[in-house]
């Protein structure tokens, strides 16, 4: 069969560039979605009287057919059919005979390609919102196991100051929250139709656009025909956020690998999301959460290489834009797997309470509590620094930390220190004075916590609602 667009040519088009130009292989990835938005491109032609209702039928019929081919997976893409579109218009075409060719009466491959990845990423954002829910509840399981676990808190990877367990993975509770607020408010501007924008210009066929986005479920349509079909902005939100959240992965990965090593121990992962080695026997290597902060470039380089496909190009549609879908695609690969295997590794680790607290014991992040202490007996605090600078040194030198010294010790620096420093000194103490809102005590962690599973269920009933609909 000749191209569908033949017409105009007297050569066929060069193997090569056949081979070259083709997406095919990787935009069959798209076929449900241009099935659904062909069903009801064609349901529209027949309501608005611009096909007749047999032939509507006739193509619908069709359209099921190539369908359920495609489903079973007997479909034979052809590159000479260049694009998902082309192979299922020539697949139409044979089951149905010639008037699967009006199907495309009233639009564009350009509108057509834009429906199809708008209905495409409109299921991820969705289902990406339901994986990092998952993600949530397995940190804040954890996180409710582990409210009477102490662990140093750490700036610059020093130590800094003790701080709950518990708090510590709250952090990437709220962190993924951003996460998942970013996708539902980038969900209105992919629920949006492009069909009925024709090449560039609209069409001459008196459609009905929001019909169409009505069977389609989709909220609106484009203002500007022209914006409609060269509009990209959708699938660089979805790399952005997604980028994003892989960032958030990867530095929960780091904290994995270095948590589980020799040097902490403060976890262990389980068997299942680690592997060894296959000359040192010894070995339990945090292989996932390695690979995890590893395939983040990745993702960042997809965004950034569709960033610079759109830079410059003039309206309207272009050849580039083909060069907006494998980096979708694999960005979508890529964190479907992340987030899939995310949820159980944490859910199963195994915390080492009593390391954290031998590390905490063994520390000088309680030296900021000191200070406190000597301010709140009047001693300004930039001189109660000096202070605990000097008692600190003379800790290292002398190979002590702050809970050994004796109190005629404490007085070589100040004669305001009393009985009741070895109480201010405690980890427990340390921790649970930090009572403001947002802050490390456990009465404000647990508060954190039954504030985070009241908006981890409207999550997920966000989730459950639009996942109907994306559907």
């Amino acid at each position: 069969m000749s191209k569908l667009w033949g017409g105009r040519f007297t050569k066929k088009t060069d193997q090569l560039v056949e081979e070259y130009t083709a997406s095919i292989l990787f935009d069959k990835e798209l076929a449900e979605e241009d099935i659904q938005g062909s069903l009801a491109h064609v349901t529209m032609l027949g309501k608005c009287g611009i096909l007749p209702a047999d032939d509507v039928e006739k193509i619908k019929d069709g359209l099921l057919m190539v369908q359920s081919v495609i489903r079973r997976g007997e479909m034979e893409f052809s590159i000479s059919d260049e694009d998902i579109h082309m192979n299922i218009e020539k697949a139409l075409i044979d089951e149905v005979g010639p008037v699967g060719g009006k199907l495309h009466t009233g639009r564009s491959r350009n509108d057509q390609v834009a429906t199809d990845m708008h209905l495409w990423l409109r299921k991820r954002v969705v289902e990406f919102v339901g994986l990092l829910n998952k993600v949530q509840e397995a940190l804040i399981g954890q996180a409710k196991a582990n409210l009477d676990t102490i662990v140093p808190g750490y700036t610059h990877l020093q130590r800094a100051q003790p701080i709950l367990f518990a708090h510590h993975l709250m952090a990437y509770v709220s962190m993924f929250q951003r996460d998942i607020e970013r996708l539902q408010d980038s969900y209105k501007r992919v629920n949006v139709l492009p069909l009925g924008a024709g090449a560039l210009a609209g069409t001459t066929f008196p459609i009905d656009r929001h019909f169409v986005a009505q069977q389609l479920g989709f909220d609106g349509v484009y203002e500007n025909s022209l914006d409609a079909v060269s509009d990209r902005d959708f699938i660089l939100e979805f790399l952005s956020n997604a980028a994003t959240i892989m960032m958030h992965l990867s530095r929960l990965s780091e904290e994995f690998v270095l948590w589980s090593s020799t040097e902490f121990r403060f976890i262990e992962l389980d068997d299942a999301f680690c592997t060894g080695s296959s000359i040192m026997p010894q070995k339990k290597n945090p292989d996932v959460a390695e690979l995890v902060r590893g395939k983040t470039g990745r993702v960042y380089g997809n965004l950034f290489g569709l960033l610079t496909v759109l830079k410059s190009l003039p309206l309207a549609y272009n050849k580039d834009m083909q060069e907006d879908k494998e980096g979708m695609f694999d960005t979508v690969r890529t964190l479907q797997g992340a987030l899939q295997l995310f949820a159980p590794m944490v859910s199963t680790m195994k915390v080492n309470k009593d390391r954290m607290r031998q590390a905490v014991n063994q520390d000088f992040s309680n030296a900021t509590d000191i200070a406190d202490y000597l301010v709140n007996k009047g001693m300004p605090f930039r001189q109660a620094h000096e202070v605990i600078g000097k008692t600190v040194l003379y800790c290292i030198q002398n190979q002590k930390y702050l809970l050994d010294l004796k109190l005629e010790e404490f007085h070589q620096f100040s004669k305001q220190f009393d009985q009741d420093i070895y109480d201010v000194l405690q980890p427990e103490s340390v921790v649970n004075a930090r009572n403001v809102y947002g802050g490390t005590a456990a009465a404000q962690v647990s508060q954190a916590i039954e504030r985070a599973e009241a908006v981890l269920a409207g999550s997920s009933a966000w989730f459950e609602e639009y996942f109907a609909k994306s559907r």
